[in-house]
């Protein structure tokens, strides 16, 4: 079972790597985007969505042509600093981060449109710039369901596996996740194996998924 706990601690690595980034960037382009108006904004917000519904193998594919050796970013990379991406865990924090991009995205847009603008307004009037008026303001009273995101974003990334296994592969101890164990497992007909890691999985999900349930406004509201 050595292998297993491996694998779950890399699995707990590139969850964490993504969800953190898609912190920064959920949380600042879904800001934009809850505030911003301009032509072609819809369109904008159905390619930003895009990942949640696409075909992860499909994902993986145009990850491979961006960060493979011969892609634009990969090419440079390993061009410039002898980085190659495929086939490493950081090509699996990259296929995590974007399958589960649109997750944390849509539900910090949502969070901020329920912001009361009148909120907004005061803040302004008293002075506070667009800096102070999101850290002071707009996210104290988004968080709950900024929150709520990250966590089904995290267990999103547990979970992933098509475009992980196109641009990471499955190398043990280096870039098997998971879920990709499981399939290794199945494969290999290592039933004992493939029930630990698919409960270890199952019950990790679904912690996330009650941690996140519990931080729904709307639930949080019914509440009280």
């Amino acid at each position: 079972m050595d292998g297993a706990w491996i694998a779950l601690l890399l699995t707990l690595k590139v969850a964490g790597w993504a969800t953190a980034i898609n912190l920064l960037l959920g949380v600042g382009i879904g800001y934009a985007m809850a505030h911003a108006r301009f032509p072609g904004r819809d369109l904008l917000d159905a390619a930003l969505t895009l990942p949640m519904v696409m075909p992860p193998t499909v994902l993986g594919y145009y990850l491979l042509v961006v960060i493979g050796s011969h892609g634009p970013i990969g090419a440079w990379l390993l061009e410039h600093f002898g980085i190659r991406l495929i086939f490493t865990w950081q090509a699996a924090v990259i296929a995590a981060t974007v399958v589960s991009f649109p997750l944390v995205f849509k539900a910090a847009r949502a969070a901020f449109e329920q912001v009361d603008p009148q909120f907004e307004d005061a803040a302004r009037a008293l002075g506070i710039g667009e800096a102070g008026l999101f850290f002071r303001v707009s996210l104290p009273l988004a968080w709950r369901g900024i929150l709520a995101g990250l966590l089904l974003s995290f267990a999103r990334a547990l979970g992933e596996f098509g475009a992980t296994l196109m641009v990471a592969g499955s190398i043990a101890g280096k870039t098997q996740t998971l879920s990709i164990a499981v399939y290794e497992a199945v494969q290999a007909g290592q039933d004992d194996a493939a029930n630990f890691l698919v409960a270890v999985t199952s019950i990790t999900c679904i912690a996330v998924l009650l941690s996140a349930g519990r931080l729904v406004p709307g639930r949080v509201a019914a509440r009280t």
